[in-house]
């Protein structure tokens, strides 16, 4: 086991997500199971294919950001600033005299869509001298952290990773790097997406992997299941507080978990589709579960990326089963959370770790919801689907993997296990 000074540790929880705004309300929704699907009400969707989304609602920026600043951001970094301000409150974590030791890894997958859409409409319908002088600072995908530090005043190592998909989980499994080397005691980790404008929704519809139950939206992403066709758009902020064990205990935190082990791999293989059999899928939790010091057979759950669609779930299972060994694959719980909060792209990942701590932390495994007729090829791992259950977990595996093929794995494991 790595000593004290290079154990890394979950102490704060920020979240702003279609599953509500806080930690105990996000979590409450998960384990009960409630979608945060509904029609779009950001912007008019009747000439969309796609009129449904998971959106933020309720969600009011001016509830925890001074308004002249809220002004100079788009709803990503508003999402990103007011998740990070709820994680640094969770953990219990003072910023005053430790401002260059505390950093920042928040990222998105496509920054500013809002401001990017409206400003290039500015342009073609008014002129280049209409445009707003702060649309690059407002619509660029490294702002959301860039905004977190200014806000905060955290002056420690800052870096995004965007990598689609899965950029949430590289930003955690970068900032743990960063702790461990002795960087920063402590990192503000995570990512924010706000992709529900009107170009976004029609670019990633275009791609055919948005589910077009309009008429459902609450059953429409429905991981695994044989009648499955697509993913739910989703919108949030997740932020977590990773710090040195050692600097957690001497501070009295309640520790939630251990970032215990990290793996990424690259597919090479497609634009948008994961490599069939989901073998570089597998070699990522492979390196995750040798980075932690665990044996396959010693993970008990695994938060899947599951998206929803065809192709992707069922490379994921290939992947777990062929990282596993069928055997273990066949009793190592798996869900899919996304089938609540939707596929919230840069900010999933960490929404998804989120949830998996605390999972850790209760003793709870929020189900698959909509999971009412196993894809025969998905089968091979023990699906908790329609109803949490209650379960000891020591280790679980967070998954995420995006366009171009990025594949990150995170390992988290009970304190001490």
């Amino acid at each position: 086991m790595r000593d004290v000074h290079e154990r890394v540790v979950i102490t704060g929880v920020g979240l702003v997500c279609p599953l509500g705004t806080g930690r105990r309300d996000a979590w409450e929704a998960a384990v009960a199971g409630r979608s945060g699907a509904g029609p779009i009400t950001q912007f008019d969707a009747r000439d969309h294919a796609v009129k449904i989304a998971c959106e933020a609602r309720g969600f009011d920026p001016l509830d925890h950001l001074d308004r002249r600043a809220m002004r100079r951001m788009d709803r990503a970094s508003q999402l990103a600033v007011t998740a990070a301000r709820l994680a640094l409150d969770d953990a219990g974590l003072s910023i005053d005299g430790r401002e260059e030791r505390i950093g920042t890894v928040i990222s998105t997958g496509n920054g500013g869509n809002a401001t990017f859409e409206q400003q290039h409409r500015t342009f073609i319908e008014r002129g280049a001298e209409r445009v707003s002088p702060v649309t690059v600072p407002m619509s660029i995908a490294n702002m959301a952290g860039g905004q977190v530090s200014i806000e905060l005043g955290l002056r420690g190592p800052m870096l995004s990773v965007l990598t689609a998909c899965a950029t949430g989980l590289h930003s955690i499994g970068e900032a743990m790097h960063m702790v461990r080397s002795g960087m920063a005691d402590a990192v503000l980790a995570g990512g924010s997406e706000a992709a529900i404008t009107p170009y976004a929704v029609a670019g990633l519809d275009a791609s055919k992997a948005m589910s077009h139950r309009n008429d459902d939206p609450e059953g429409a992403s429905r991981p695994f299941d044989a009648d499955r066709d697509g993913f739910v758009l989703g919108e949030a902020g997740a932020v977590l507080v990773l710090e040195r064990l050692d600097h957690a205990l001497e501070r009295g935190a309640d520790v939630l978990c251990e970032v215990a082990g990290y793996g990424a791999t690259s597919d090479a293989y497609h634009l948008t589709e994961p490599a069939p059999g989901g073998l570089e899928q597998a070699e990522a939790l492979r390196v995750a579960l040798r980075g932690a010091g665990l044996a396959p057979e010693q993970l008990d759950y695994v938060n899947a990326h599951a998206t929803s669609t065809v192709a992707g779930d069922v490379a994921e299972i290939a992947g777990l089963v062929e990282a596993l060994g069928p055997e273990v694959a066949a009793r190592t719980a798996v869900s899919a959370t996304k089938s609540m909060h939707g596929h919230c792209v840069g900010a999933t990942g960490a929404l998804e770790t989120a949830l998996t701590a605390l999972t850790i932390a209760e003793g709870v495994i929020p189900p698959t919801i909509n999971l009412e007729a196993l894809d025969e090829a998905c089968t091979g791992v023990d699906h908790v689907a329609g109803t949490a259950r209650e379960s000891r977990v020591g280790a679980a595996a967070c998954s995420g993997f995006g366009f171009g093929g990025h594949n990150a794995v995170l390992l988290l494991t009970e304190v001490g296990a």
